[in-house]
């Protein structure tokens, strides 16, 4: 096996073991991924957040960030407002910030617990090298086209 190989297979396996702990910390917490990601998305923006931009930060589907919202919003966490024409901000009822501090702020406190064990230029090079991986493989699959087999 190639050295590349490799190490893309591990990348990939720490990766998935990232996600399954997101995964994880969501069922701990009684949500569902899609709910923790709304959360998480609100309080990363300081308690509101384009309803758009939410799946843009996720990377999940519209269908599946709109089915979240509604249920937070059914549940008396969230509300929707109307900003700028049809564009729409999803924003935290007393409850959701309630609901937030126990859930997705707590896993950013987590994840900055790491960061901050970490030296400056261990940060750094993380970041330098994750964006670099971004950048390359953007570029790559702008490149494919939908006929392409191989």
């Amino acid at each position: 096996m190639k050295r590349a190989e490799q190490q893309l297979k591990h990348f990939n396996f720490l990766t998935s073991e990232i996600n399954s702990l997101y995964h994880e910390a969501a069922l701990r917490f009684g949500l569902s991924d899609s709910a923790m990601m709304v959360l998480y998305a609100v309080c990363d923006h300081e308690g509101s957040c384009l309803l758009h931009e939410i799946g843009r930060l996720s990377g999940t589907s519209k269908q599946t960030v709109h089915s979240a919202v509604r249920r937070l919003e059914e549940e008396g966490y969230v509300w929707l407002d109307a900003y700028d024409g049809r564009k729409k901000v999803v924003r935290l009822t007393e409850r959701g910030e309630e609901l937030m501090g126990r859930t997705a702020l707590r896993l950013i406190r987590i994840e900055e617990e790491i960061w901050d064990s970490w030296t400056q230029e261990e940060c750094e090079l993380y970041l330098r090298l994750t964006q670099r991986y971004l950048d390359s493989f953007r570029t790559r699959v702008a490149g494919i086209s939908r006929q392409e087999k191989d």
